[in-house]
């Protein structure tokens, strides 16, 4: 019986820290170098315990195979913006020595029933702690900002309706969901265009500002919007 969750969780939440930063690494490597990089962004979290115990109902998981049976108590998102780095990432972390790869499910090419896309892969990763090194499972999806936009709402509906969603629902989410797919493709037909401004953009914008000759002192600030 777990009596400390926030004992229990500690090395998932080590484990995502961990990873944020070694993900968002990456991203600012690709960036030094002025090269188009395929991550846009990396979020993470650890599953909340009321979530862990709802799936361990579900999904029939024992208390003692909990860090066996269930793949995404630390979770990882990165997202891209075309699918073309999706499978870019993807490679990458099968290269790294820092972790071990267990298992790939690519929703991407195989997509699900729902619409659902996305690529999966579950990792062990080892944290240090105090006590000696632990493996922790963590799963990491990959994706798009277009299919993160749709599994975003879909899951927000599948809080209402448990995953029975009425008929005309499933048909519009799956509609919408191909419309998302649709635009990533027209996105990855330009993307030498778009990552040609990106870079120009990029480097304009890393110019140092121009000496102010005093025609507009209100505020002192830039005008022209940045990217953070």
């Amino acid at each position: 019986m777990i009596e400390n969750w926030q004992h229990f969780l500690l090395p998932y939440q080590q484990a995502v820290n961990e990873l944020k930063v070694k993900l968002r690494g990456m991203r600012k490597q690709y960036q030094e170098r002025g090269e188009h990089s395929p991550i846009e962004f990396v979020t993470g979290r650890v599953k909340p315990v009321d979530s862990i115990k709802e799936k361990m109902v579900r999904r029939h998981v024992q208390e003692d195979r909990l860090e066996q049976d269930m793949q995404d108590i630390a979770g990882l998102r990165i997202m891209c913006q075309f699918v073309e780095d999706i499978y870019v990432v993807v490679d990458q972390l099968r290269q790294r020595s820092d972790m071990t790869i267990l298992e790939e499910r690519d929703y991407v090419t195989n997509v699900k029933p729902s619409g659902y896309r996305s690529y999966h892969i579950v990792i062990e990763y080892p944290v240090q702690l105090v006590t000696g090194e632990k493996k922790i499972l963590a799963e990491i999806q990959v994706r798009t900002l277009a299919m993160n936009f749709w599994a975003t709402i879909e899951h927000s509906l599948n809080y209402k309706y448990q995953g029975a969603f009425p008929k005309e629902l499933s048909a519009r989410l799956q509609r919408a969901a191909e419309a998302a797919f649709r635009l990533d493709n027209e996105m990855s037909e330009i993307r030498e265009e778009i990552k040609e401004a990106q870079t120009l953009f990029s480097q304009r914008t890393a110019q140092p500002l121009e000496k102010d000759d005093g025609s507009d002192k209100e505020d002192g600030t830039n005008n022209e919007s940045s990217d953070l």
